[in-house]
């Protein structure tokens, strides 16, 4: 037996993504095993839905259903394994944010910040009071961390009100005189918004962008305190390779009762969703537009926006930039992440359900501009299917939408009733319920089960009693929304589009006429569907309720859920509280106060 005496062939490095803090081979077998949870599960249910409509043969309200079912059915398959897996990797035998955010560890706390950072706030005839407000304050903490010198500050204006403008101009000369001739404060108001709020970032990138290293654009209700902007400015820093890091933002603490349970319900189901995605999502990551830093010379030099061929609403410029920019930066050979905890960055959630609709509106026509992007040349396998995702996000809300009247029409197609499997179609409709509440459910676990969690939120009783009436909350909300949805995205067919306005955000009431002339049609579809149900069997319409309830009640739930008084009973006894709430961050304390001394805002 003879020994070798030479040294042993070095092993073989796995590839790394461009940051190096982790394998492309674990992250592409993550993806596969997310492919493959998927694919298996939506299968098993297309098919368990096949056995149901097939008994009897199959008619043209068999074929629609099965189609529309196809069509609504991935969005929840996904949303239900992100969840689980998000769920499990808080609480699993793992250090969740090593497996997720590896490029977060290698950020020392006590390094010195040599990058200069330009924070941005973007404006369309917004407050200017409440926006001027709130930027003060991101200033105000991220001085007190004693590196202001690398950041400078600027408002971005589409402004195309003269008063609007004025105010702006009025509060920015305040604001500049106040601080100094030499402080790094700017403002500048465009004559016209073309190209939407890409195109005034895309003005700023051509006036400032070689100024400085970083960009942090903020929205007129955004806020982030200077310890989160600092730790995530080190972060980019110590990975020259991270393009965009996209922080996890919340909602912040509202009077508005229709807020206060939207925003609970995102808050506790956020955390486990966002975790499960950014797990196999990795190097291709999202962006939100908002409360996130970018690497400005790659962003400048391969992230604008092309402008869509044919007219609007499917032609143009695209109204939803941030996905498609976060996928331009991840083929330049940029990482896009999201840091998936909580802390330091928030927002404010629309008031009432009108605000809510009306900015989904805008989302919905985004999104499904990007059919005409996803033959785009380079991107990554994940990227454009985050684009695919986002357009299946809204494909599948007409499809839910006209499964209702389609179930209702179901016992008049002339098959025989007692034939037709009721109990596997019930058990589907039960599985497939659970399946959609999934991320809220994960979420209500997630707290339960970490340490001291619903103490954070007011209290084990109130987050229980909170957990579940947002669920009817949700169901209420959905169905208005989708059935908007739905008859926009028919508009959308005959050239209908939307434009970029302002939004209300701060609390107010939703009188009766108005809710009845937004959502009369919303009734009128429920009443039919639950009707037509009911003429079948009354327990067929009284099953239906969690997906018909919200079409019914839409114009009491608009004009309750906006109504100051309910708002402020529920702040006054801590139900829907959010962390904030509780152990309330000293600039979220500082903007209450602020807010409380200017009781004119808003008006």
């Amino acid at each position: 037996m003879t020994t070798s005496t030479e040294p042993a062939a070095p092993r073989a490095e796995l590839p790394l993504t461009p940051t190096g803090t982790q394998s492309s081979e674990v992250l592409m077998l993550r993806r596969l095993i997310v492919a493959g949870l998927n694919i298996v599960l939506y299968l098993a249910l297309a098919a368990w839905g096949w056995s149901i409509l097939a008994v009897g043969g199959w008619s043209v309200v068999d074929i629609l259903l099965f189609i529309c079912f196809l069509l609504g059915t991935p969005w929840a398959v996904l949303g239900f394994w992100n969840a689980i897996i998000g769920l499990f990797l808080l609480h699993g035998p793992r250090n969740a944010m090593q497996d997720v955010a590896p490029f977060a560890a290698i950020a020392n706390p006590a390094m010195p910040v040599t990058l200069k950072t330009a924070i941005f706030m973007t404006l369309r005839n917004e407050d200017p009071s409440r926006a001027f407000r709130r930027l003060r304050l991101v200033k105000e903490t991220v001085d007190a961390t004693g590196y202001g010198t690398q950041f400078a500050y600027f408002l971005l204006s589409d402004t195309n009100k003269d008063d609007v403008a004025a105010q702006e101009e009025e509060l920015f000369a305040a604001w500049k005189a106040e601080a100094g001739e030499a402080a790094p404060l700017f403002y500048r108001r465009r004559t016209d918004n073309t190209g939407f709020k890409a195109g005034n970032v895309k003005d700023f990138l051509n006036r400032w962008g070689s100024d400085y290293d970083l960009m942090l654009p903020l929205d007129a209700d955004s806020l982030m305190d200077g310890e989160t902007i600092l730790r995530h400015v080190r972060i980019m820093e110590a990975n020259p390779k991270l393009g965009i890091l996209q922080s996890l933002v919340v909602g912040m603490p509202s009077q508005s009762l229709f807020a206060r349970v939207f925003q609970f319900g995102m808050r506790q189901g956020m955390r486990s969703y966002t975790m499960g995605q950014a797990w196999w999502v990795g190097d291709c990551g999202p962006f939100w537009g908002h409360n996130a830093l970018a690497r400005i010379a790659p962003f400048r030099d391969h992230c604008e926006l092309p402008v869509l061929p044919g007219p609007p609403p499917f032609g143009g410029h695209i109204l939803s930039h941030d996905q498609v920019e976060a996928t331009f930066m991840r083929r330049a050979g940029y990482e896009v992440r999201v840091m998936p905890e909580e802390g330091g960055s928030w927002e404010e959630n629309p008031p009432t359900i009108l605000e809510f609709m009306k900015r989904n509106t805008r989302w919905c026509q985004g999104n499904l501009q990007y059919f005409k992007l996803l033959n785009t040349k380079g991107l990554y396998p994940v990227s454009r299917f985050q684009l695919i995702w986002a357009i299946l996000m809204f494909l599948g809300i007409p499809a839910w939408t006209l499964m209702l009247p389609l179930a209702a029409l179901k016992p008049f197609d002339g098959e025989s009733l007692a034939a037709f499997p009721a109990g596997s179609a019930l058990t589907l409709y039960i599985f497939f319920t659970i399946m959609n509440l999934m991320p809220k459910i994960a979420g209500l676990l997630d707290i339960m089960l970490t340490p001291g969690g619903t103490k954070r939120y007011g209290g084990t009783g109130k987050f229980l009693f909170a957990g579940l009436t947002e669920i009817v909350f949700a169901w209420i909300l959905g169905a208005s929304d989708t059935f908007r949805t739905t008859v926009f995205i028919v508009g959308l067919l005959f050239g209908k589009s939307v434009t970029w306005g302002g939004q209300a955000r701060d609390a107010h009431g939703v009188p009766w006429d108005v809710a009845t002339s937004n959502l009369w049609p919303q009734t009128l579809f429920g009443f039919f569907v639950v009707g037509l149900m009911a003429t079948t069997s009354v327990q067929f319409a009284l099953w239906s309720l969690p997906l018909t309830l919200g079409f019914l009640v839409a114009i009491p739930f608009a004009v309750w859920s906006a109504e100051p008084s309910l708002g402020a009973g529920s702040v006054k006894r801590g139900l829907y509280a959010i962390p904030e709430e509780i152990d309330t961050p000293p600039i979220v304390a500082k903007l209450r106060a602020q807010e409380n001394a200017a009781p004119e805002a808003g008006h």
